[in-house]
């Protein structure tokens, strides 16, 4: 019996639609055995069975399986005739492999011998059929085989072999036709997507169930003031008692109603949360799932790099919803890669500093109640903070003025900033793994946090935390200037309202206390860019305080000031639409219980756009958002269509754009006036990108105007000669995202 459930309920899942499909393809080439199509058909129902019963160990079922597979394929070939008794020993086969299966499942023991199906499978050829196709009783016999006959061959000893034929062959047709008698469907497959939508209409309907209590709340003083003013005109028509007693049965109808609508709302709250549970559960997949894709990886990738690695799992039993494995995947194996590449030292090397020749990379998981904790460390180099600053800062990413303010976790997070590549780091800095922006922007979309601890010549430790729900989520509704914003709840650390004199000037940022540290803080209008003066803004209690929102992101708080807090809901989360993708702090969009749609508000962009000047003025003042003017940008390429779609994307981004058709146009139109950036092709007539940025680099006016190379050359030496060249970033078409290219352009400039 396979011991492991999970695989046990899988296996008799899949073996069950192999069998079918067998089953029936072998119906259809009885009728037309010359069909190509189902005879490949049914060769992969039998190789794939083959392959499912020797992951879990079911040698019995591996070895059937592999004889039919090698009979179908034989047939394919032109090598073997198919033909009715041949027919007749596959069906023989697949019972025989039903009957094993539930011994596999179920403990329950079959009565088969795997040898009698062998030979019934080689038996004979197309002559030696008896009755049209009926096989001979003694390897007939073992099939369907009760459990008191377990190997017994029911051919009558003595007399006519076709009658014993027939009588065994009757008897195992009574068996099956009698096993199928309690015939019932255990599992199911069902396509992910299905699931997918299931999934959110089960968020809706929780949704829904938030907006009946609200309505039954309405309702609760719709009945209150009716029986109010039903006793008044009871009063006044005590004379009349037709109508008073009209009104009494009115009241009393009322009353039911509003009993009803209670008991149903309550029926429907435990539906919707049982049913949600339900899919939420169906969804959920263990890690192992993922995490068996690594190990061959790490063997290779140690093996090239002449490293000696051993790596550790744990938590491969913990289980997490589909989309989470999926978005994971590349962030996880960018990780791992970059603990090996750049983290774990040669075996010279670490004897040297007093370690074992072989380093360890280890991957854990665990899961509580709200969160998926994944962890990557090892035991190598640590993170070489210094060399990380001054990748950023010499690729324009950060000011120098950040770099000196910068505290320990802010500098460690910079290790995910889109454009600070590896090869970069290999190149120039010899530091540790950089270019792993694709960890942030994939832990971020599923709502999720990444943080990095490290400790010099000991290690590294990548933290991801994700939520355990995906669909639906916890929020609170702010209010700022009329409107309503959500804000997740696992961001949120505290809110409180904050008097006069408790904000104050930190280093020119305004600031409050929070567990006796400062933290930012600033109007959430401001760190949005919207106007003071919306509908409903209530500017007048900064006399009385602010309501403050602390907010977490990593290992970073900060404070955002609203007009009040409202409440706290389950929403459903709709993902961000073509024209929100590029919107900086938010997620997505949601609609509330009452029916108005609010902005799901993203933490860990509002903190980016938190540490840009300007963005933390006094809460308690607000001032007019300043109207600078555009950024231009200077944009070389050749080609037109493309050339036009990123004019596009620039021009949507914010920015002032002129296009160059190669680079001595673009040498021309640097001469006659000043551009803030260069987005430039490198293979173009004339002058091609690479001889561009270097002669923008030996010009001493231009030397510091940000270039970013956009190309279809995505090879890492592609990428360092574009780097050597001058260039502050390199981005490659074939993996082209708008989000990362107006990202890295903003920082740059």
């Amino acid at each position: 019996m396979i011991e492991d459930r999970e695989l046990r309920d899988l296996f008799k899942a899949e073996s069950e639609e192999h069998l079918s499909n067998l089953e029936r393809g072998v119906l259809a080439l009885e009728k037309t055995p010359g069909d190509s199509p189902i005879m490949e058909e049914a060769f992969r129902d039998a190789h794939s069975l083959k392959g499912a019963a020797r992951m879990v160990g079911v040698k019995d079922i591996e070895l059937i399986a592999h004889r039919v597979e090698d009979i179908l394929g034989a047939v394919k070939k032109g090598e073997k005739e198919f033909f009715p008794g041949l027919a007749d020993r596959i069906y023989g086969a697949i019972d025989a492999v039903r009957s094993l299966v539930k011994e596999a499942t179920t403990g329950e023991k079959a009565g088969v011998v795997v040898t009698d199906i062998i030979r019934l499978l080689d038996t004979g050829e197309k002559g030696a059929v008896v009755r049209g196709g009926a096989e001979p009783p003694a390897d007939r016999g073992a099939i369907g085989a009760g459990p008191s006959e377990a190997g017994v061959s029911r051919a009558a000893p003595t007399g006519d072999p076709s009658e014993g034929a027939g009588a065994a062959d009757g008897e195992g047709l009574k068996d099956r036709l009698h096993a199928h008698g309690g015939y019932r469907i255990d599992t199911i497959r069902i396509e992910t997507k299905k699931l997918d939508e299931l999934m959110t209409g089960a968020g809706e309907l929780a949704v829904m169930r938030t907006r009946l209590s609200q309505r039954l709340s309405e309702a609760d003083t719709l009945f209150d003031s009716w029986e109010e003013l039903s006793k008044r005109l009871r009063r006044a028509v005590s004379t009349d008692g037709r109508l008073s007693e009209g009104l009494q049965a009115f009241s009393s109808g009322l009353e039911r109603l509003r009993s009803s609508l209670y008991d149903d709302e309550a029926r429907l709250s435990s539906i919707s949360g049982s049913m949600g549970e339900s899919i939420g559960e169906a969804r959920l997949l263990p890690l192992s799932t993922l995490f068996n894709l690594f190990p061959r990886m790490i063997r290779d990738l140690a093996r090239e790099r002449g490293k000696e690695v051993r790596f550790l799992v744990e938590g491969n039993d913990v289980r997490a919803d589909k989309r989470v494995i999926e978005e994971m995947k590349d962030p996880l194996m960018h990780t791992i890669r970059n603990s090996i590449d750049h983290g774990i030292e040669g075996a010279v090397e670490r004897e040297r500093a007093g370690k074992p020749a072989t380093g360890t990379v280890s991957l854990s998981a665990l899961r509580n109640e709200s969160n998926i904790v994944i962890e990557v460390s090892d035991d190598g180099r640590g993170l070489d903070e210094e060399a990380v600053k001054r990748a950023a800062l010499k690729m324009g990413l950060v000011a120098e003025q950040e770099v000196q303010a910068m505290t320990q976790a802010e500098a460690r997070s910079l290790i995910f900033a889109p454009g600070l590549t590896t090869s970069w780091a290999v190149t120039e800095t010899s530091g540790r793994g950089v270019g792993l922006d694709i960890v942030r922007v994939n832990v971020e979309r599923l709502k999720g946090a990444v943080r990095v601890e490290s400790e010099p010549g000991k290690g590294m430790r990548t933290i991801i935390t994700l939520p355990v729900a995906l669909a639906t989520a916890r929020v609170i509704i702010a209010l700022l200037n009329g409107r309503k914003y959500a804000i997740p709840v696992e961001s949120v650390h505290s809110s409180r309202v904050l008097r006069p004199g408790e904000v104050f000037p930190v280093e020119g940022r305004e600031s409050a206390l929070l567990d006796g540290v400062p933290v930012t803080v600033a109007r959430l209008s401001a760190v949005l860019g919207l106007d003071e003066d919306g509908p409903g803004s209530e500017k007048g209690k900064d006399k009385e305080g602010l309501a403050c929102v602390f907010m977490q992101s990593n290992d970073e708080r900060f404070g955002v000031v609203v007009d009040g807090l409202l409440d706290e809901e389950e929403v459903v989360l709709k993902p961000q639409s073509a024209l929100l993708k590029r919107v900086r702090n938010v997620s997505g969009a949601t609609i509330l219980g009452g029916g108005e749609v609010a902005m799901v508000l993203n933490p860990a962009d509002m903190l980016k756009t938190l540490k840009k000047p300007g963005a933390a003025a006094h809460p308690s003042a607000p001032g007019p958002r300043a109207k600078g003017r555009k950024k231009s940008v200077l944009l070389v390429e050749d080609s037109i269509t493309t050339r036009t779609q990123e004019k596009r994307i620039l021009e949507g981004g914010g920015y002032e754009v002129t296009t160059a058709v190669d680079g001595l146009d673009a040498l021309q139109k640097l001469s006659s006036r000043s551009f803030d950036a260069v987005v430039s092709d490198i293979m173009m007539p004339n002058m091609d990108g690479l001889a561009l940025t270097a002669r923008i680099r030996q010009d001493k006016r231009l030397n510091e105007l940000p270039i970013i190379l956009v190309t279809t050359l995505s090879s890492e030496d592609d990428r360092k000669r574009g780097l050597d060249a001058g260039a502050n970033a390199y981005l490659a078409k074939p993996a082209f995202d708008q989000k990362v290219f107006l990202e890295t352009l903003g920082r740059l400039v």
